[in-house]
C-alpha cells in the first residue's frame, strides 16, 4: 500500500509516538507485508525469530519491538507492539469509508456495463466495460474490475484477511488496506469469497473461471487461463501461475507456488509448493500416478496379510 504521498521518518515516528533509528528525513513511501515489499516500505515484525527476514528483506524501514544493528541504507521504527502500529499507518493512510448507497457515487464504471439489483459498489470502486455483476454481489472498496468479466449472484469481493494475533484478551485483526484486482474476461461463480489484500493486490488473471462457493485468501494471485472447481479454498500469499488447473474440493496452504500448467485432482491437499506441468493427487498431494500405485498396494494387504496367515 502506497501512501499518497512520501513521508520522513520522523513524521512517521510522530504518528505513531515511538522512537526511531536513522536520519529523520529518511523518505518512506509506503507498507506492505514481507513478501511484497519494495524499497521505500515499511515492514513489520515482532518476533526474534523472524528479524533477519525483515532487516534483509527490499523494505527500507523495519518496524521492530527491539533496536538492533539498523542495515546500511535502511531505518528503524522501535515500537513495544509493531502489529498494532502497522495496524495504525492502515487506518490513518486508509481509513473506513462508510458506504451510504447502493450504487456509489465514487465508483467508476465503464461502458455497456450492467449492475443487477442488489449488488453493492464501494467507494472507489472501478468497473471496466462491459461487465455483468448479479443481484446481491458485494464489491468492497477500491476494488477494480477489468472488461468482460461476469460475477454471478451472492460473490464477495475485497472481504478482510483472515489474518491475526492471538493476544491473552482474545484476537486482533490485522487490518486490511489493500485490494483485489480482476483482470479481463474472468469469470466469477456465484457465492464465491475473495479478500482483499492485506498491503498489497489479490490478483485474479486474465481469462481465469471460478466456479461457485470457491475461498481465495489475501494477496494470492491467480494467473491467467485458470480454471478452479467448485469449494476449493486457497489460503493467502499464494502464487498460482498461468494455465493451472484445480478441480473441486482442493485446499491450499499459505504462502506456496503452483506452477503453470499443473492439475490438481479432486480433494487434493496442498502443503508445499508444486512443480508445474504435472498431474497431482492426495493429500499431502503428490504426483497422481504414484499415488495410485500406493492406493493399489493399500488394497492388496489385506489379500496379502490373509496369505500370509494361511501359509504361516
Amino acid at each position: 500500500m502506497k501512501f499518497p504521498q512520501p513521508h520522513s521518518l520522523k513524521q512517521i515516528a510522530d504518528l505513531l509516538s515511538c522512537s526511531f533509528v536513522g536520519d529523520p528525513k529518511f523518505k518512506i513511501t509506503g507498507i506492505n507485508e514481507i513478501h511484497v515489499v519494495e524499497p521505500g516500505d515499511i515492514v513489520f515484525v515482532d518476533h526474534p525469530k523472524y528479524y533477519d527476514k525483515a532487516l534483509q528483506s527490499a523494505a527500507t524501514t523495519v518496524l521492530i519491538n527491539k533496536e538492533v544493528d539498523c542495515p546500511e541504507g535502511k531505518s528503524l521504527l522501535i515500537s513495544d507492539d509493531p502489529f498494532r502500529d502497522f495496524n495504525r499507518l492502515t487506518l490513518h493512510f486508509k481509513p473506513f469509508q462508510k458506504g451510504e448507497e447502493l450504487q456509489s457515487s465514487q465508483a467508476q464504471i465503464g461502458e455497456g456495463s450492467l449492475i443487477q439489483p442488489g449488488a453493492f459498489v464501494g467507494k472507489n470502486v472501478i468497473i471496466g466495460k462491459n461487465c455483468l455483476i448479479q443481484p446481491n454481489v458485494v464489491l468492497h472498496d477500491h476494488t477494480v474490475i477489468g472488461d468482460d468479466v461476469i460475477i454471478q449472484a451472492g460473490t464477495v469481493i475485497g472481504s478482510d484477511a483472515f489474518y491475526y494475533k492471538k493476544r491473552p484478551e482474545g484476537f486482533d485483526r490485522l487490518r486490511s488496506g489493500g485490494r483485489v484486482v480482476i483482470e479481463d474476461k474472468v469469470e466469477i461463480g456465484a457465492g464465491c469469497t475473495i479478500d482483499r489484500g492485506v498491503s498489497g493486490d489479490t490478483i485474479i488473471g486474465a481469462g481465469s473461471i471460478l466456479d461457485n462457493q470457491i475461498q481465495i485468501g489475501h494477496d494470492t494471485q491467480i494467473g491467467k487461463k485458470c480454471q478452479i472447481a467448485a469449494q476449493c479454498g486457497i489460503a493467502g500469499c499464494v502464487i498460482v501461475e498461468d494455465e493451472v488447473v484445480i478441480w473441486g474440493q482442493v485446499g491450499i496452504t499459505s504462502g506456496i507456488t503452483i506452477g503453470s500448467k499443473a492439475v490438481l485432482l479432486a480433494q487434493a491437499g496442498v502443503s508445499k509448493s508444486l512443480k508445474g506441468g504435472v498431474t497431482y493427487f492426495g493429500s499431502p498431494a503428490e504426483e497422481s500416478r504414484s499415488m495410485l500405485k500406493q492406493l493399489a498396494y493399500l488394497k492388496r494387504l489385506p489379500r496379502l496379510f490373509e496369505e500370509f496367515k494361511k501359509n504361516g
